[in-house]
């Protein structure tokens, strides 16, 4: 299809995004030359992720462009790599056009340096995959690198080819090779899904502007991701692998590995199992976003048989439980529970279990609406037993679910509540059910000390940037059930950019601290007791921090304060702060 403008269903921007929020579950593919070397190069296994191998280690031009001639993806089958897409249950799919290393994986007019023209295959893969996307009803989209191309002078990123800055003119690689391929792209494959830009780096906002309305100039229905750069995408891209702690209030995606690689790479054997997938799967989707998930075909074409299982084991677990991801709302209690998630529907509460409760006892507090059914989604035909209570003395609703003595599917039981209207939630911040006070960051009151104060709230629900000891923290908060409580305290630590147990990101402690609640004084030196690894910290692990006991003797409102007393910030970290616990000493 060559006509130059895509015609559009001339929908609103609500109905341009009604498919992606349906969704919730896609396919990322990092396909290109890459996968030829797969992390190796001169015999000599290359550091971090397959797709960056170029620049990582630093090859020329000249010798890596060489590895076209070695690509001929013969294996490649466009409708086998949309079989498994659909077996898994995703509903798009977002292939590498052309990455940081220049090459376009589509026949470019514009570049020679592309599959078609520059190796023994001489098809054109993104037409066969456009195709067949067609007939499977998957939305089929174009990741395009906008910043760095590491083929080109004028591009970011190649500083060993091109090691003089002054000589860069990136405004004409941006209209002499951006601009034309991104055309090529909307104009040669019928509807475009949305175009994933990456790396915004040198952007400027007038830049980012203006090439998010090309593409809508061009196909108005296409979605353009955030890292167009300068917040002119349609939705918000978290970073990779990346999941916040808490539902955010905006349409936003995160991208993430099925190992620890984008690109192939042929000792990466670290597969991420099918429960932790689909923890994260309901994580995400409990938090309002949506999950890209990638796969790294090799140079033959080939998808991994490890991400081929991996990817069956995720399509039969949400062949059962699709009622509770498709086209739901993210968690209404603004909190992130120990034992999972929560999504919502109008008329139906959707408990997403990574724990079977103790004799299969659960209990949701705050949930306001009228009940009139639970049952799991595995059996939906059996009707459980359950009671709701309302305290007016401590004004609490709370919901008790008798569950089977076991889980009747893994990883991720879910229990379906019928309820009336749409979800309400009491999100007062108050003791749990199991007694558990836990103030989370997302929730303090910010104190600065100064107006040029770097600490801040993260779009992910973590408090960084804390290194002035004149900021503080506080929380209001209501206690139920008096008693002793042991208080911890969760900070995160840098991403971890090796494999798990190998590198496990960068943390700074020794801060300390002075916590005052109910009337007493805590002084805390904030040390690492445990590094929690779980399916939401495998890369951004969390920190757990001993702070001392103590007593609360009567229901009521509180209040806790952290102050600074010193604040470490050597390694440019200072404090990022989850969420404090108290946690009741039995």
């Amino acid at each position: 299809m060559n006509n130059e403008m895509i015609e559009s269903s001339s929908s609103p921007f609500v109905n341009k995004m009604s498919w992606w929020r349906e969704a919730k579950f896609g396919m990322f593919i990092h396909w290109g030359l890459y996968a030829v070397p797969a992390g190796v190069w001169q015999g000599k296994e290359v550091n971090g992720i397959g797709e960056w191998i170029m620049k990582r280690a630093r090859i020329p031009i000249s010798e890596y462009k060489q590895l076209a001639e070695q690509f001929n993806p013969v294996q490649f089958n466009a409708r086998e790599w949309v079989e498994i897409a659909q077996q898994a249950g995703m509903k798009y799919i977002v292939i590498t056009a052309k990455h940081h290393d220049g090459f376009c994986m589509y026949h470019s007019k514009v570049s020679k340096y592309n599959i078609v023209d520059a190796t023994p295959f001489g098809r054109d893969p993104m037409k066969e995959l456009a195709d067949e996307c067609a007939k499977a009803g998957l939305k089929l989209c174009f990741y395009y690198s906008q910043t760095q191309d590491w083929y080109e002078k004028d591009a970011v990123g190649n500083d060993w080819d091109f090691p003089n800055a002054e000589e860069k003119n990136f405004g004409h690689y941006l209209e002499e090779k951006v601009k034309p391929q991104v055309r090529e792209l909307l104009t040669q494959y019928g509807p475009v899904g949305l175009i994933w830009f990456d790396t915004p780096m040198t952007m400027t906002e007038e830049q980012s502007q203006d090439l998010a309305a090309f593409v809508r100039s061009i196909q108005p229905d296409c979605i353009v991701n955030g890292r167009v750069g300068n917040g002119h995408g349609d939705y918000v891209c978290l970073g990779d692998n990346e999941t916040p702690a808490k539902s955010l209030s905006v349409d936003w995606e995160t991208c993430a590995t099925l190992n620890h690689t984008w690109g192939f790479k042929s000792n990466d054997h670290e597969w991420k199992s099918p429960e932790l997938i689909i923890k994260l799967l309901s994580d995400i989707i409990g938090k309002g976003g949506t999950y890209l998930l990638n796969v790294g075909p090799t140079a033959e074409g080939i998808i991994p048989a490890p991400s081929v299982e991996i990817l069956k084991e995720v399509g039969r677990w949400l062949k059962i439980n699709e009622d509770a991801v498709r086209g739901t709302r993210g968690n209404p209690f603004e909190t992130e529970f120990d034992w999972g998630t929560v999504t919502v529907k109008p008329g139906k509460v959707f408990a997403h279990l990574f724990e079977w409760p103790n004799q299969g006892s659960f209990v949701l507090r705050g949930l306001k609406n009228h009940v009139n059914k639970a049952y799991l989604l595995a059996s939906p035909e059996e009707q459980l037993t359950f009671d709701q209570t309302y305290d007016s003395d401590t004004n609490t609703h709370d919901l008790r679910v008798q569950l089977p003595p076991q889980a009747l599917d893994s990883p991720v039981s879910v229990l379906v509540l019928e309820i009336v209207g749409e979800a309400v939630a009491d999100n007062t911040l108050m003791q749990r059910a199991n007694r558990h006070i836990v103030l989370e960051a997302h929730h303090a009151a910010v104190h600065r000390g100064n107006p040029d104060s770097s600490i801040s709230l993260s779009r992910s629900g973590t408090i960084t940037g804390w290194t002035d000891i004149h900021d503080s923290l506080s929380w209001g908060f209501k206690v139920i059930t008096p008693g002793q409580y042991k208080v911890e305290m969760i900070s995160m630590a840098e991403k971890a950019r090796g494999a798990i147990g190998e590198q496990t990101g960068q943390w700074e402690g020794g801060h300390e601290l002075r916590i005052e609640a109910a009337g007493q004084s805590l002084s805390c030196v904030v040390e690492e007791q445990e590094r929690i690894v779980t399916s939401r910290s495998l890369y951004f692990n969390r920190i757990r921090s001993e702070c001392g006991l103590i007593n609360i003797d009567q229901a009521g409102g509180y209040n806790l304060q952290i102050n600074p007393v010193k604040l470490n910030a050597e390694k440019g970290l200072g404090l990022k702060l989850i969420s404090v616990h108290l946690i009741p000493v039995q």
